[in-house]
């Protein structure tokens, strides 16, 4: 008796099953996801590196006005080195930093080759003019790819401008030159505005994010 109730109730309690995904398109999925969480990740490291290199910046300007003034009878050479070694920890730290940021870039280049490997096996499996499986809402598998180059060649411009700013932070006597380093390393100039709004739409269109 109890079991033909629930026998009789069960059809409204059932929820309908989602087609399962193909591996294609979890990977797809799974590649959104990543995206977004590295991004997180560099902006991080961004926002901590630049904290570093302001610091950087201010503690040279510190070690150059005592340089300027250190004759033989200053009483402040001990002071001097030890801001010389404070500096050198925390380009230490900036470098360790940008390794990390490096790691990211790396991991969003292995991403997007492996867009790339989804669109050249779809290629292989739907030759010539056969349709391409669209595998969420509206984007083929090529425009997954294509978002994500132009995504990450924006990170690689941006990796060697602040390679370039590393090698000189610490080492130019131009201040206004300081500057105009750490406005690059905060504003990011290659990374434009537009990849956000990029990722937002790989997101909505895998799932992350909804309508």
């Amino acid at each position: 008796m109890y079991a033909d109730t629930m026998e009789s109730k069960s059809p409204g309690y059932v929820t309908p099953k989602k087609p399962a995904l193909s591996a294609s398109a979890r990977k797809i999925k799974d590649n959104a996801a990543d995206w977004h969480n590295l991004m997180l990740k560099w902006e991080t490291y961004n926002n901590d590196s630049f904290t570093i290199a302001s610091k950087i910046v201010n503690l040279k300007i510190i070690t150059e006005s005592a340089d300027s003034m250190l004759d033989e009878t200053t009483p402040n050479k001990d002071n001097i080195t030890t801001d010389k070694v404070e500096l050198d920890r925390l380009c230490s730290e900036l470098l360790h930093i940008l390794e990390n940021m490096e790691k990211i870039w790396t991991k969003l280049e292995k991403i997007t080759v492996t867009f790339k490997g989804i669109c050249d096996l779809e290629a292989y499996q739907f030759p010539g003019d056969i349709s391409k499986p669209v595998h969420f809402h509206t984007w083929p598998t090529t425009l997954f790819y294509e978002t994500s180059k132009t995504m990450v060649d924006m990170y690689k411009k941006e990796m060697e401008l602040k390679r370039t700013i590393i090698g000189d932070l610490a080492h130019t006597s131009d201040q206004d030159l300081r500057m105009v380093y750490l406005s690059c390393w905060l504003y990011q100039p290659y990374i434009d505005n537009n990849i956000k709004v990029l990722l937002e739409s790989m997101l909505l269109e895998t799932g992350h994010r909804t309508f």
